[in-house]
Protein backbone atom coordinates (compact mmCIF):
# COMPACT_ATOMS: atom_id res chain seq x y z
CA UNK A 1 0.00 0.00 0.00
CA UNK A 2 1.41 3.20 -1.07
CA UNK A 3 -0.14 6.56 0.84
CA UNK A 4 -0.64 10.12 -0.30
CA UNK A 5 -1.05 13.33 2.40
CA UNK A 6 -3.24 15.21 0.50
CA UNK A 7 -6.58 16.61 1.40
CA UNK A 8 -9.56 15.06 -0.37
CA UNK A 9 -11.38 17.65 -2.66
CA UNK A 10 -7.84 19.12 -3.59
CA UNK A 11 -6.70 19.53 -6.72
CA UNK A 12 -3.79 17.08 -5.68
CA UNK A 13 -6.57 14.82 -4.74
CA UNK A 14 -8.32 14.94 -7.99
CA UNK A 15 -5.03 14.42 -10.07
CA UNK A 16 -4.64 10.76 -8.25
CA UNK A 17 -7.91 10.05 -9.23
CA UNK A 18 -7.94 10.94 -12.54
CA UNK A 19 -7.66 7.47 -14.85
CA UNK A 20 -7.24 5.17 -11.99
CA UNK A 21 -10.70 2.54 -10.70
CA UNK A 22 -10.84 3.90 -6.99
CA UNK A 23 -12.92 1.84 -4.04
CA UNK A 24 -15.57 4.29 -4.27
CA UNK A 25 -16.64 2.73 -7.99
CA UNK A 26 -15.85 -0.68 -7.44
CA UNK A 27 -19.86 -1.34 -7.96
CA UNK A 28 -19.41 -0.73 -11.39
CA UNK A 29 -16.93 -3.36 -11.84
CA UNK A 30 -18.28 -6.45 -9.84
CA UNK A 31 -22.24 -6.62 -8.21
CA UNK A 32 -23.30 -7.21 -5.02
CA UNK A 33 -22.99 -11.06 -5.47
CA UNK A 34 -19.39 -10.80 -6.12
CA UNK A 35 -20.13 -10.84 -9.96
CA UNK A 36 -18.16 -9.61 -12.98
CA UNK A 37 -20.07 -6.53 -14.04
CA UNK A 38 -20.87 -6.28 -17.42
CA UNK A 39 -21.52 -3.18 -17.93
CA UNK A 40 -17.72 -2.05 -16.50
CA UNK A 41 -17.06 -0.78 -20.01
CA UNK A 42 -18.79 2.36 -19.21
CA UNK A 43 -16.64 3.32 -16.40
CA UNK A 44 -13.42 2.11 -18.61
CA UNK A 45 -14.44 4.58 -20.95
CA UNK A 46 -14.50 7.15 -18.02
CA UNK A 47 -11.39 6.43 -16.88
CA UNK A 48 -9.95 6.99 -20.32
CA UNK A 49 -11.78 9.92 -21.08
CA UNK A 50 -10.66 11.22 -17.36
CA UNK A 51 -6.70 10.72 -17.78
CA UNK A 52 -6.48 12.07 -21.33
CA UNK A 53 -8.95 15.07 -21.57
CA UNK A 54 -7.74 18.43 -20.77
CA UNK A 55 -10.50 19.44 -19.16
CA UNK A 56 -13.39 17.97 -17.39
CA UNK A 57 -17.01 19.65 -16.68
CA UNK A 58 -17.36 16.25 -13.27
CA UNK A 59 -14.17 18.27 -12.02
CA UNK A 60 -15.26 21.82 -12.20
CA UNK A 61 -17.15 23.31 -9.32
CA UNK A 62 -20.79 22.29 -7.74
CA UNK A 63 -23.52 22.65 -6.53
CA UNK A 64 -23.40 21.15 -2.72
CA UNK A 65 -27.01 19.88 -2.00
CA UNK A 66 -28.44 20.11 1.02
CA UNK A 67 -27.89 16.10 1.70
CA UNK A 68 -24.21 16.53 0.48
CA UNK A 69 -23.98 19.60 2.79
CA UNK A 70 -25.74 17.70 5.82
CA UNK A 71 -22.50 14.81 5.60
CA UNK A 72 -19.86 17.57 5.66
CA UNK A 73 -20.96 18.94 8.96
CA UNK A 74 -21.83 16.08 10.70
CA UNK A 75 -18.62 13.38 9.24
CA UNK A 76 -16.93 15.56 12.27
CA UNK A 77 -19.42 14.72 14.79
CA UNK A 78 -19.61 10.94 13.86
CA UNK A 79 -15.58 10.71 13.90
CA UNK A 80 -16.07 11.77 16.97
CA UNK A 81 -18.52 8.71 18.15
CA UNK A 82 -16.58 6.63 17.13
CA UNK A 83 -13.19 7.44 18.77
CA UNK A 84 -15.07 7.38 22.01
CA UNK A 85 -16.86 4.25 21.27
CA UNK A 86 -13.99 1.80 20.19
CA UNK A 87 -11.73 3.46 22.18
CA UNK A 88 -8.97 3.72 18.80
CA UNK A 89 -7.64 7.05 17.46
CA UNK A 90 -8.34 7.80 13.72
CA UNK A 91 -5.85 9.19 11.67
CA UNK A 92 -7.03 11.04 8.26
CA UNK A 93 -5.87 9.92 5.03
CA UNK A 94 -5.88 11.50 1.72
CA UNK A 95 -5.48 8.99 -1.06
CA UNK A 96 -3.87 5.29 -0.79
CA UNK A 97 -3.31 3.11 -3.77
CA UNK A 98 -2.13 -0.81 -3.87
CA UNK A 99 1.54 -1.13 -4.08
CA UNK A 100 1.57 -1.29 -8.29
CA UNK A 101 -0.54 1.81 -8.51
CA UNK A 102 -3.11 0.00 -10.73
CA UNK A 103 -6.10 0.86 -7.52
CA UNK A 104 -6.78 3.54 -5.53
CA UNK A 105 -9.55 4.28 -2.33
CA UNK A 106 -9.72 7.31 -0.37
CA UNK A 107 -10.32 6.37 3.57
CA UNK A 108 -12.42 8.64 5.93
CA UNK A 109 -9.56 7.54 8.51
CA UNK A 110 -6.93 4.79 9.13
CA UNK A 111 -7.81 3.24 12.74
CA UNK A 112 -4.73 3.43 14.70
CA UNK A 113 -4.49 0.59 17.30
CA UNK A 114 -3.11 0.29 20.99
CA UNK A 115 0.45 -0.60 19.76
CA UNK A 116 0.48 2.10 17.47
CA UNK A 117 0.16 0.24 14.26
CA UNK A 118 -3.20 0.59 11.44
CA UNK A 119 -5.33 -2.10 12.56
CA UNK A 120 -7.80 -1.15 10.20
CA UNK A 121 -9.87 1.65 7.35
CA UNK A 122 -12.94 3.75 8.10
CA UNK A 123 -15.89 4.67 6.40
CA UNK A 124 -17.93 6.87 7.51
CA UNK A 125 -21.50 7.87 6.35
CA UNK A 126 -23.77 10.04 7.14
CA UNK A 127 -27.05 9.52 5.57
CA UNK A 128 -30.47 10.82 6.12
CA UNK A 129 -32.58 8.65 8.30
CA UNK A 130 -34.56 6.89 5.82
CA UNK A 131 -31.27 5.54 4.72
CA UNK A 132 -29.91 4.97 7.97
CA UNK A 133 -32.87 2.92 9.02
CA UNK A 134 -32.53 0.66 6.09
CA UNK A 135 -29.14 -0.09 6.78
CA UNK A 136 -29.65 -0.93 10.11
CA UNK A 137 -33.17 -3.04 9.09
CA UNK A 138 -30.50 -5.01 6.85
CA UNK A 139 -27.85 -5.09 9.15
CA UNK A 140 -29.70 -6.98 11.47
CA UNK A 141 -30.76 -9.32 9.47
CA UNK A 142 -27.49 -10.13 7.97
CA UNK A 143 -27.17 -8.38 4.71
CA UNK A 144 -24.73 -5.30 4.18
CA UNK A 145 -26.09 -2.60 2.34
CA UNK A 146 -25.57 -3.75 -1.29
CA UNK A 147 -24.21 -0.13 -2.50
CA UNK A 148 -21.75 -0.18 -0.40
CA UNK A 149 -19.95 -3.65 -0.41
CA UNK A 150 -17.91 -3.04 -2.93
CA UNK A 151 -16.36 0.14 -1.57
CA UNK A 152 -15.99 -1.30 1.69
CA UNK A 153 -14.39 -4.50 0.39
CA UNK A 154 -12.43 -2.33 -2.26
CA UNK A 155 -10.70 -0.78 0.67
CA UNK A 156 -9.61 -3.43 2.53
CA UNK A 157 -8.21 -5.07 -1.31
CA UNK A 158 -6.58 -1.76 -1.91
CA UNK A 159 -4.85 -1.14 1.79
CA UNK A 160 -4.38 -4.81 2.69
CA UNK A 161 -5.16 -4.13 6.24
CA UNK A 162 -6.94 -7.06 8.28
CA UNK A 163 -9.95 -4.72 8.98
CA UNK A 164 -12.67 -2.04 7.81
CA UNK A 165 -14.96 -0.13 10.00
CA UNK A 166 -18.31 1.11 8.50
CA UNK A 167 -20.33 3.91 10.51
CA UNK A 168 -23.15 5.22 9.84
CA UNK A 169 -23.89 8.34 11.93
CA UNK A 170 -27.72 9.91 12.23
CA UNK A 171 -28.61 12.12 15.26
CA UNK A 172 -31.03 10.58 16.80
CA UNK A 173 -30.90 7.25 15.41
CA UNK A 174 -28.93 4.65 16.96
CA UNK A 175 -25.55 4.86 15.01
CA UNK A 176 -24.03 2.05 13.03
CA UNK A 177 -20.46 0.60 13.88
CA UNK A 178 -20.18 -2.83 11.79
CA UNK A 179 -16.21 -4.52 11.60
CA UNK A 180 -16.09 -6.19 8.44
CA UNK A 181 -12.89 -8.54 7.55
CA UNK A 182 -11.59 -10.18 4.55
CA UNK A 183 -13.68 -12.81 3.07
CA UNK A 184 -14.60 -14.57 -0.13
CA UNK A 185 -16.57 -11.23 -1.60
CA UNK A 186 -13.06 -9.82 -0.68
CA UNK A 187 -11.18 -12.75 -3.01
CA UNK A 188 -14.30 -12.59 -5.80
CA UNK A 189 -13.59 -8.68 -5.87
CA UNK A 190 -9.65 -9.01 -6.21
CA UNK A 191 -10.28 -11.32 -9.39
CA UNK A 192 -13.19 -8.93 -11.18
CA UNK A 193 -10.59 -6.30 -10.82
CA UNK A 194 -7.94 -8.30 -12.33
CA UNK A 195 -9.82 -9.03 -15.14
CA UNK A 196 -11.66 -5.64 -15.22
CA UNK A 197 -7.58 -4.57 -15.65
CA UNK A 198 -7.10 -6.91 -18.46
CA UNK A 199 -9.62 -5.44 -20.13
CA UNK A 200 -8.67 -1.86 -19.81
CA UNK A 201 -5.77 -2.84 -21.30
CA UNK A 202 -7.26 -4.68 -24.40
CA UNK A 203 -9.48 -1.12 -24.95
CA UNK A 204 -6.12 0.75 -24.58
CA UNK A 205 -4.84 -1.39 -27.38
CA UNK A 206 -7.54 -0.86 -29.40
CA UNK A 207 -8.12 2.13 -29.87
CA UNK A 208 -4.00 3.56 -30.30
CA UNK A 209 -5.05 1.70 -33.45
Amino acid sequence: MKIYDVEQGSQEWIKLRLGRPTASNFKRIVTSQGKFSKSCERYIDQLRGEAKALYLPSAAEKYTSKAVQWGIETEAEARRWFQMESGYRIQKIGFITTDDGRFGCSPDGFVIGHNGDFIGGLELKCPEPEAHSRWQRQLAQGIFPSEHVAQVHGGLMVSNLPAWWFVSYCPGLDPINSRITPDEYTDELRVALERFWMRFQEIEKLCAK
